[in-house]
């Protein structure tokens, strides 16, 4: 597979180059969650749909650390592709894939015994708790091979790969839905029929990354890396800035533990809606995180590579791409809000509620995705802390506006909540872009 270096040539193509896999590989990983929730919706009903929603907003909480501390391990994985510094990449990686290891086995033990109590404290309905646990179980006990795709795939995009991702996900996505059809409709699994298909799914994920990482070449690690790897200054190092971008994923998470907590206390009705519009809200932010990371890689190479001036062309292009690809989900959002909604739910007051909350998704996505830009380039820049910061400003927003709006708006202030809590996020990462860059230059 061709890797991307992005300290030379044209930056528009070579970004291009490697969005593009890297778009689709994401989509792909949507479209398995999203027929997951579709065949859940149409195949089990409304109340294992809201289970499996309710389940996930306190599974972000682990797994969205898991995946910020990986995501943080890529910069530093592209600021030694930047600087050519194969030997220090090496020991990079094999530092990551130790450390990965040990939180994803705690996390893993954390999410099993905290996820009933958790459930309870989140008010979540009696008639929907026995699924979420038959669910929720059997994914916290195949944490670890999330957590090792999301490393792997985090590794290859940092070294310029954003192909093989794409490969590895290509593969499961057709094994995940084949085994939800299986499951779900021959044999009457249940819930957790959805849970088995995901996690084996992501093991052959795994697989194929591991088949491409075994390739590199030059970038390979081999055992004296491992075995040496693992000193004081690369574990702080690697640290520095995965810890930052993991707290940021949990504390946005604690939010929305919060406001599904509020949701919960009006009802199923409600937590099925809201279940519905967080699969889509996911589904339809995929360009904006898509270019986020690119911009990420991008930037960590240039800065690596000292090349101030391509950082900034580079965010422009990323910048441009965010505000296209926004006008033309806007335009579907909100136009075709309606029959979103009844395609994963059947109630008619869930849908009723799910319509208005994707048509103001439509007025906020272009926040949403530039913020993705802003946040992800100040994170390659290896300044993880103000991200971190905005995490909490967008906590801070989301859960009074969530806890005094819903009783006056009803479910529209879940929308009102997400584009207030982007719009602050928003204005400080852009910000710090400008003040870390003006201060790089100086």
């Amino acid at each position: 597979m061709d890797k991307t270096d992005f300290t030379k040539g044209s930056i528009t193509k070579s970004f291009l180059r490697f969005f593009f896999p890297m778009l689709f590989a994401n989509l792909l990983q949507q479209v398995y969650s999203f027929a997951d929730m579709v065949m859940i919706g149409q195949g089990l009903g409304d109340a294992s749909l809201a289970a499996v929603g309710n389940f996930a907003t306190f599974s972000f909480f682990l797994t969205g650390f898991m995946m910020g501390i990986t995501n943080g391990f890529s910069v530093n994985i592209s600021q030694a592709c930047g600087e050519k510094d194969f030997d220090n990449l090496k020991k990079i990686i094999a530092s990551s894939i130790q450390i990965s290891a040990v939180l994803a086995i705690l996390f893993s033990l954390a999410g099993i015994l905290l996820l009933k109590p958790i459930l309870q404290i989140m008010q979540t309905d009696n008639a929907l708790l026995s699924d979420c646990l038959a669910y929720g179980y059997i994914i916290f006990i195949g944490l670890p091979i999330m957590a090792a795709y999301n490393l792997l795939s985090s590794v290859l995009r940092g070294t310029g790969d954003s192909k093989t991702p794409l490969l590895a996900i290509s593969v499961s996505s057709v094994l995940n839905i084949l085994l939800d059809l299986l499951l779900i409709f021959v044999f009457h699994s249940g819930v957790s029929g959805p849970a088995y298909a995901t996690v084996i799914s992501q093991a052959v994920s795994v697989a194929v990354c591991c088949f491409r990482l075994q390739r590199m070449g030059e970038r390979k690690s081999s055992k004296r890396d491992f075995i040496f790897s693992f000193n004081f200054r690369s574990v702080m190092d690697l640290l520095k800035n995965g810890l930052p971008m993991a707290f940021m994923n949990s504390i946005t998470s604690i939010g929305c533990i919060f406001v599904q907590s509020c949701i919960n206390g009006y009802g199923v009705v409600y937590t099925s809606a809201y279940s519905a519009c967080n699969k889509y809200l996911n589904f339809f932010m995929l360009p904006g995180i898509t270019i986020g990371f690119a911009i990420s890689s991008f930037s960590g190479q240039n800065f690596g590579g000292k090349q101030f001036a391509r950082i900034r062309s580079g965010t422009k292009t990323a910048g441009i791409m965010a505000v296209l690809s926004a006008l033309l989900l806007g335009i579907i959002l909100f136009f075709f809000s309606d029959l979103l909604a009844k395609l994963m739910l059947t109630g008619q007051e869930a849908v009723e509620h799910a319509s208005l909350f994707l048509k103001f998704l439509a007025l906020f996505i272009v926040l949403l995705n530039l913020l993705f830009v802003f946040r992800s380039c100040v994170q390659g820049l290896g300044k993880p802390a103000l991200p971190m910061c905005s995490g909490i400003v967008e906590m801070i927003i989301r859960i009074p506006v969530v806890y005094f709006g819903l009783p006056v708006f009803g479910f529209a202030a879940t929308i009102y909540a997400e584009g207030m809590a982007w719009t602050g996020a928003f204005m400080l990462n852009v910000i710090a872009y400008m003040f870390f860059l003006k201060k790089e230059n100086q």
